[in-house]
């Protein structure tokens, strides 16, 4: 498998993408008046995937498979979470599940992809603002203070 500059540069690009458009269709399906009848798997695809993918994105340092397998599980999860939080403070609705789901998923993807940023950052790499010369810390230069000076 050819590597492009930012990963794997075979069909992963377009099955991510045409899972993005699946799930988006599927959460906007929800909302539709009257029920199209692939609403109800789309929608249930949604619900797994996107929680998922924000957790796989957060789960940078595993394998796939063990990312693939607690993303998936993690998904289940939030899901049940998220339906149990509902059934308690009786509020449950479809529409407001789903609308849960995607405000959790969008937050958990944009905090795992904020501390990814962070970390590439202080891991070394050089900023613009780092771009230019350093003074040398271990010539002495005398100041006012000194009594030497």
């Amino acid at each position: 498998m050819r590597r492009g500059p930012r990963g794997p540069s075979s069909g992963a690009g377009a099955a991510l993408l045409a899972g993005v458009a699946v799930g988006v269709t599927g959460a906007v399906l929800t909302f539709a008046e009257p029920g199209p009848p692939l609403r109800a798997p789309l929608t249930s695809f949604f619900l797994l995937a996107a929680p998922g993918a924000a957790l796989a994105v957060a789960l940078r340092g595993l394998d796939p498979l063990s990312r693939s397998a607690v993303a998936l599980a993690g998904s289940i999860a939030v899901n049940l979470l998220v339906a149990q939080v509902m059934l308690a403070t009786r509020s449950w609705s479809v529409r407001g599940g789903v609308t849960a789901i995607a405000v959790l998923s969008t937050l958990a993807l944009l905090t795992a992809a904020l501390g990814a940023r962070a970390r590439r950052r202080g891991a070394g790499g050089a900023t613009a603002a780092d771009a230019g010369p350093r003074p040398r810390e271990d010539r002495w230069t005398p100041t006012s203070a000194d009594p030497a000076s």
